[in-house]
């Protein structure tokens, strides 16, 4: 339900969601003088304070509105610095986090009634949002490790291809083609996981409450 959600409004949530991610890659890159792994690191510890922008614009698409960027502009103390520390910390550790980074980010509720919250929604369904994690963790390495090996392909043959010196190779080209690799899949794939997990939310919701949202439902995969 969520991925049908995103791909319904496409052109409202991958614009402001590349608008923040791009200049946070180029800024991540910027560290390659100081370790050449450092920049692909920060990006993967940057993934879920860029979630809060794409779970923004979903949450706005369920019921039928548009997002643009100065939306999130406007929005962009609760969205990007709200709950900072605990978004890079706490929350960067968990595995089933798609699934209750909507608790966090769009309820408003705060200390032990949060806590309560979360433990509520995640009840007998923590495991399903930890191998979901799983599995976008796998698709995200499948899609880095074939946009990798996409230089070995392409390279003019003049013998046999020497994997083990291509991997070893850390020159300034190479760090940047594996960070631009990376951070490709990232740009990919992030919204789809944010975009499950917000659907695995909202069917939480719809169990526990007998939340009505299909009308907005429909308002929001209509064409």
């Amino acid at each position: 339900m969520g991925v049908r959600l995103l791909q319904s409004r496409l052109r409202s949530v991958y614009p402001c969601y590349l608008a923040v991610a791009v200049p946070l890659f180029l800024l991540c890159y910027a560290t390659v003088g100081v370790a050449s792994w450092l920049p692909a690191l920060l990006i993967w510890l940057f993934k879920p304070w860029l979630d809060r922008t794409i779970l923004f614009a979903l949450s706005r698409a369920v019921f039928g509105n548009r997002t643009v960027l100065a939306d999130v502009w406007a929005a962009r103390r609760e969205v990007w610095w709200s709950q900072f520390v605990a978004t890079l910390t706490l929350r960067r550790l968990s595995a089933s986090r798609s699934f209750t980074q909507p608790v966090h980010q769009l309820e408003g509720l705060a200390g032990a009634e949060r806590v309560t919250r979360v433990r509520q929604l995640a009840l007998r369904h923590r495991g399903v949002a930890r191998m979901m994690t799983q599995a976008f963790a796998a698709a995200e390495f499948a899609l880095f490790a074939s946009l990798l090996s996409l230089q070995a392909w392409l390279m003019p043959r003049t013998g046999s291809f020497d994997w083990s010196e291509f991997l070893r190779n850390s020159g300034d080209g190479q760090v940047m083609v594996t960070t631009l690799a990376y951070a490709a899949a990232v740009a990919f794939l992030e919204p789809f996981y944010v975009a499950a997990g917000f659907g695995m939310y909202l069917n939480r919701r719809v169990e526990l409450e007998a939340w009505d949202i299909e009308q907005e439902f429909r308002r929001a995969f209509a064409t």
